[in-house]
């Protein structure tokens, strides 16, 4: 993952032409790519996902024009209880995933979609399917 708190996750139609053309038109550097549907952008301390455009079961797609926020928390499990205590909407469960990160996802009272994840192993991305393109200060 960046190592960075806070990490918008963008949904594209189209992943490697909306890297593409991130990384030229704002100067972002492709960090990482996970397949076709995929792909972590740095720029200085900063960084963004993109995210192939998902649809809803009922065909829709996701709320608020298919956004995310991603936010890394110290612990996925109390974060999830807090925010299940506020009566905040859970889309997933924590769950452990093969990239090091046990994340859960929840949507809040203005539709807006949030993952929450802490990383409980570092594994390469080529372990898991992922090809890490870039590295500099600004990852990890």
């Amino acid at each position: 993952m960046p190592n960075t708190t806070v990490i918008p996750v963008l949904a594209y139609d189209d992943v490697r032409a909306a890297s593409a053309w991130l990384c030229a038109a704002f100067g972002f550097k492709e960090r990482l790519r996970i397949g076709e549907h995929r792909a972590q952008l740095v720029i200085g301390d900063g960084a963004v996902i993109v995210n192939k455009r998902r649809a809803q079961p009922d065909g829709a797609t996701l709320p608020m024009g298919g956004h995310e926020i991603m936010v890394r928390v110290d612990d996925v499990d109390s974060h999830y209880e807090r925010a299940q205590t506020h009566g905040a909407r859970i889309l997933q469960s924590p769950t452990d995933f093969p990239y090091g990160e046990r994340q859960y996802g929840v949507e809040d009272p203005g539709g807006h979609i949030w993952t929450f994840s802490q990383t409980i192993a570092d594994i390469a991305p080529e372990k898991w399917g992922g090809t890490l393109v870039a590295s500099d200060g600004a990852t990890r």
